[in-house]
């Protein structure tokens, strides 16, 4: 379908809506059932007040099925069609006086995913590669985040995968090297977990000083139930042979990369101790629905406890082998390097650190005085939460009450109720402990990438 904007312009003595019937036959032509019929989808419409113009917006398979729709509207004036677009596609495609390049039918439009993202609440970072983070009110609420408001990172464009012609293959160091359709795999065991997913650079933007990437907030994290196949199931099935130790994964997601000349293709990989020791899954479901297109469809790796990079999307290839990986984003990126005493140290980028987001109240928001509840989340990806202290105005922390079933791999949420008697300025800090005694600092330690940020959260609100 192509964007058009619409412009009707009459003379102010043949107005058609000083006649009656004049004017319902526009009405109901213009309305959205009947602009069906004809093949077009109106978005919005308006009258400029006082000038005899009409505008909208409209969607149609070509100008020609548009201009044949417009024809009652230019017996009675004069119209005019302009091709448009959207914002999003604007943006993607890097200005209004750039031209639009269609999208290849191997990756999914830009511009469409982008303009999904938003209709569904996402505040993009960027358009392309297409990031978005959830809001942090929309964090809690709910067991899980709707498939479309769970936050998206991508580090290239987001490859449009064939069911019917989908295999994942699972070779090297293995006795029976595998190559499953997406039956096959539906057909395996399956299993469901409610994992909490966050990107290692959640928090970016609140280190001083400021690092390069990408500017996340606090809401690049989410959590969701996923089904599949449990990995070690498919790996055993393939048969490991003697001194495997390492498996690669590899995603249909690739881009050039400046300090590299070519295509650089999404790869991480994992040791089978913590493949084991995570219960790592092939997922083709999210929240009982197919795995949605910028998620990984049809099927991607989800790592419980560890931050995302390592629940690689659009899954295609499985290497066993006897070596780490040492791809891209495993040994150039997603490394702690801290500055120690004038010494460098580097780390790589593993579990999950322990963290608590405050939901409610929001920032800036007016509170009456009186009993209120103070509401979030919190996980680690040590273990399940242990506890959440809350601190007002810089009192006493105080013990939350932790609510539902305590899970390893999935966030907790958590509420305070108190009573607020004065009016004024209200600071709420919180601060989460895990089964494991870790808990978070009161500023998370500076790294030059920006990875883990967990210092305590803090909310300025107003007692009202």
């Amino acid at each position: 379908m192509s964007l058009f904007i619409v412009h009707h312009q009459h003379s102010p003595d043949s107005c058609p809506a000083r006649d009656p019937a004049k004017g319902a036959l526009l009405l109901n032509h213009l309305s959205r059932p009947n602009a069906a019929r004809h093949g077009v989808v109106i978005r919005a419409e308006a009258v400029a007040r006082g000038s005899h113009s009409l505008f909208f917006i409209a969607e149609a398979a070509d100008e020609v099925v548009l201009q044949a729709f417009l024809a009652p509207f230019r017996e009675v004036g004069e119209v005019e069609v302009t091709a448009a677009t959207t914002c999003a596609a604007v943006v993607s495609s890097g200005g209004c006086d750039a031209n639009i390049v269609e999208g290849s039918g191997a990756l999914v439009d830009t511009a469409d995913a982008c303009q999904d993202a938003i209709e569904a609440g996402l505040l993009i970072h960027r358009v392309n590669p297409l990031n978005g983070e959830t809001s942090v009110p929309d964090l809690a609420g709910g067991a899980v985040m709707p498939n479309g408001r769970f936050y998206l990172r991508n580090h290239f464009d987001i490859p449009r995968l064939d069911d019917d012609g989908y295999r994942l293959s699972i070779g090297g160091l293995v006795e029976r090297p595998l190559s499953l359709s997406m039956t096959e795999l539906h057909n395996l065991h399956a299993e469901s977990l409610v994992v909490t997913l966050e990107c290692a650079g959640n928090g970016r933007s609140l280190f001083e000083p400021a690092v390069a990437g990408e500017a996340w907030g606090l809401g690049a994290v989410s959590t969701a139930e996923w089904t599949g196949v449990p990995l070690m199931e498919v790996l055993e099935r393939a048969g490991l042979q003697p001194g495997a130790k390492e498996v690669t994964f590899r995603g249909a997601d690739s881009g050039i990369i400046d300090e590299h000349g070519a295509p650089v293709r999404f790869e991480r990989g994992l040791s089978i101790e913590q493949i084991r020791e995570a219960d790592a899954l092939l997922a083709y479901e999210m929240n009982g629905e197919p795995l949605p297109l910028p998620h990984g469809y049809p099927l991607r790796l989800i790592v419980p406890g560890w931050y995302a990079v390592a629940s690689v999307k659009w899954l295609t290839e499985i290497i066993v082998t006897d070596q780490p990986c040492a791809a891209h984003y495993q040994m150039e990126k997603y490394w702690y390097h801290w500055v120690r005493e004038g010494q460098d140290e580097c780390a790589p980028v593993k579990l999950m650190n322990v963290r608590a987001l405050i939901s409610s109240p929001d920032q800036g928001e007016n509170l009456p005085r009186g009993e209120t509840a103070i509401r979030g989340v919190a996980w680690s990806g040590g273990g399940s939460i242990s506890k959440v202290d809350v601190s007002l105005n810089g009192g006493p922390w105080r013990e939350a009450r932790l609510i539902g079933e305590r899970r390893r791999s999935a966030w907790q949420w958590w509420e305070l109720i108190t009573r607020l008697e004065r009016t004024g300025p209200l600071t709420v800090r919180a601060r989460a402990t895990d089964m494991a005694g870790r808990s978070q600092p009161e500023r998370a330690e500076w790294n030059r990438q920006g990875y883990g940020n967990n210092s305590i959260h803090t909310v300025a609100a107003q007692v009202v």
